[in-house]
């Protein structure tokens, strides 16, 4: 039975991916099979080569202190002395020990990647996990933590900044050979620790600290990095995601910072060539990033703004073919319209596994505003709200709009977008209503979710990821429908799970507006799906009264005297709360930090006592009702490894036919 389900899934994958990705794949894991990768390394001809070319222009120090502010550069020379101190922020969480060695002895990267040899563990792993997460060894050594201290000694000039970087660059290039170890498992790894050394290489360059050698093994590195990435170019290809953008922009670097290397002309043509491809297959026809995912999208942008910035000296060779430009003035108009004015927060769509690989700010990893902001500039020229969040546009080449127009020429015809349909506008607050139309595998299971905002507070919430690595339920358990806030149907997923990263037979849902007649009403937009048997319809209403109504309802299209059950899923803020039953609904009070927030839900088929079909659960512990144990109910994270306690709150119907739903919020009016 189990071969039977590895060969249905093997179809499906064939089928709904796509024989191209399906096949280089293949070719990636026959590669492993054989030996292929290890056997093309030890041909592999080491050459002289001379230092890094710099490629960047740096903003001055004056211009970096105007943005910054007193408190700005206070904020950024303390975390650089918490570097120095031997302490890192990963995945913009609380410092822990900067750790760059592993214990034992390092064996090639494709024992690793094929499980013939255990990942080594250099740390304890939070909450006992008896399992390795591969992420929390990389991310020390993707070496983003460097942008913090070239930051500091570009506006300090204090020499400690730059040892810190060269000695714990010299402790992860003395432990960690080329191609031996867990660090050169990915070619997105490499490329990512790569694009840090050349910019640490540029900013440090004066320091007293860049001695002849020391910039001597950072061209080595930077070259043996680059090396690593094009025999498993395959496997980028195949995963049709950010894999491809990183190891081809890392190409790109490399090729231009290495100018007189054998291998620097391939290096950019293969960069070049791979990073215009992914950008204009990943970014569909509304500007959204083919991993579904807001932390994703800004990735994506990150990619773009830094080979914006690498080009911007070389137009002659690199302008952006214009159904690049397109996508990308497509995707910052995406994620523009997804963000929070008030926070420069974005609703937690899709995987959130913490990466911000070029961390040239001071904000916080929640606020978009650095990046989005510094695309904005440079793409739309469109000059957003100016803040400390504007240091990343200084760090891109994008000091005000209109600057740094290798991307866009000509007339810009561009405002600040409000999507109808993806969102919804009411007082005081916003939503972000998902039908997606997918063109490649989704992350989240995740069709019909409403995510609602009010006065910057994320009211109705997504809950992110937490981990990936770890033992049931949280290996990557997040992603599944029963945590979003939509229906599911006889506890169903919405797609079928064929691996932690893997959903098949997904659908797409369609939204319709409709122009209401009653004045009171500012939008309505409604979306639906039929997928097993059932069709979904979800109504969302904004009204001028500071209201929102959101109407589900759950039709059989066959066997209509069949019972089948309805849930629905709304997961909140860890607020005091407070519930009342009313006739025939239920009436749950929130305490906001800006007043009481009520809730009024009820279904059909009517219940005198729908209070007994609710639950209520907090951190995995139920609070009210009798629902079945779900350690995964009740939490949100907000970067990856970081769960806090939510409210999650569900309520199961039994019917036949149609079920339906009704759940008013109402926000207070006195503010």
């Amino acid at each position: 039975m189990a071969k039977l389900n590895r060969l249905v899934i093997a179809f499906k994958a064939l089928r709904q991916l796509g024989l191209q990705q399906v096949g280089l794949y293949a070719l990636y894991k026959f590669g492993l099979m054989t030996g292929h990768y290890r056997r093309a390394e030890e041909r592999e001809q080491r050459v002289e080569i001379g230092g890094l070319r710099p490629l960047f222009t740096f903003p001055t120090r004056d211009e970096l202190l105007a943005v910054l502010g007193k408190d700005g550069k206070t904020a950024l020379l303390a975390e650089a002395d918490e570097i120095a101190s031997g302490k890192v922020r990963l995945f913009g969480g609380e410092p822990v020990d900067l750790q760059l060695t592993l214990p034992g002895k390092l064996a090639h990267w494709t024992a690793y990647e094929t499980g013939k040899v255990p990942l080594p563990v250099p740390f304890p792993e939070p909450a006992n996990l008896p399992t390795c997460d591969v992420k929390r060894v990389w991310e020390p050594a993707r070496f983003g933590w460097a942008f913090t201290l070239g930051r500091a000694y570009h506006i300090s000039q204090n020499e400690k900044y730059a040892e810190t970087f060269w000695r714990n660059f010299e402790t992860f290039t003395d432990a960690n050979p080329p191609c031996l170890g867990p660090h050169w498992m990915s070619g997105q790894e490499a490329a990512l620790r790569l694009m840090a050394f050349v910019w640490a290489g540029q900013v440090f360059d004066a320091a007293s600290a860049s001695t002849p050698e020391r910039k001597r093994r950072l061209a080595d590195s930077v070259a043996a990095h680059a090396a690593r990435i094009p025999p498993t170019l395959a496997y980028a290809r195949s995963q049709h995601n950010n894999h491809l953008l990183t190891e081809s922009a890392g190409l790109l670097t490399a090729g231009l910072a290495l100018p007189d290397h054998p291998d620097a002309a391939r290096w950019r043509a293969l960069g070049w060539r791979w990073l215009n491809d992914g950008l204009q297959s990943q970014i569909d026809g509304y500007g959204e990033y083919a991993q579904h995912s807001t932390n994703y999208h800004r990735l994506m942008l990150q990619v773009i703004l830094w080979t914006n910035a690498l080009c911007s000296n070389d137009l002659s060779r690199y302008r952006w073919p214009r159904q690049t430009r397109e996508a990308v003035e497509r995707s910052v108009h995406w994620l523009l319209s997804l963000m929070d004015s008030e926070t420069g927060r974005t609703p937690n769509l899709g995987a959130n596994d913490g990466a911000y690989i070029f961390p040239l700010t001071i904000s916080p990893f929640s606020d978009f505003r650095p990046v989005t902001h510094a695309a904005a500039r440079i793409f739309l020229d469109y000059d957003l709200p100016r803040g400390p969040w504007d240091e990343m546009a200084l760090w891109f080449g994008a000091q005000a709009a209109g600057a740094a127009q290798s991307l866009s020429k000509g007339p810009k015809r561009l405002a600040l977008p409000r999507y109808i349909g993806d969102q919804l506008y009411g007082k005081q607050s916003w939503a972000y209503f998902r039908t997606a139309q997918f063109t490649s595998r989704p992350s989240h299971a995740d069709q019909l979710h409403l995510d609602l905002w009010w006065r910057g507070l994320n009211v109705a919430q997504d809950a992110g990821t937490y981990l990936y690595n770890a033992p049931a339920p949280w290996d990557n358990s997040l992603t599944a429908a029963s945590v979003h806030n939509t229906v599911t149907v006889d506890g169903r997923d919405q797609f079928t799970r064929a691996g932690r990263f893997l959903y098949l037979d997904w659908f797409n849902a369609y939204r319709t507006s409709e122009i209401a007649a009653e004045p009171e009403i500012l939008q309505r937009v409604s979306g639906r799906y039929r997928a097993g048997g059932f069709r979904h319809t979800r109504t969302v209403t904004a009204f001028a009264a500071g209201r929102w109504l959101v109407e589900d309802e759950i039709l059989r299209l066959a066997g209509r005297r069949k019972p089948f059950t309805a849930r629905l899923h709304w997961l909140l803020p860890d607020w005091e709360w407070k519930i009342e039953n009313r006739e025939q609904r239920v009436e749950i009070s929130l305490k906001s930090p800006y007043g009481i927030i009520r809730l009024n839900l009820s279904a059909e088929p009517l219940f005198s006592d729908l209070y007994s079909l609710l639950s209520i659960v907090r951190a995995g512990e139920p609070l009210l009702g009798s629902s079945a144990p779900d350690p995964a109910r009740g939490w949100t994270s907000p970067t990856y490894g970081v769960k806090i306690p939510a409210l999650s709150l569900a309520v199961i119907v039994q019917g036949r036919g149609e079920i339906s739903f009704s759940t008013e919020f109402i926000f207070p009016t006195n503010h």
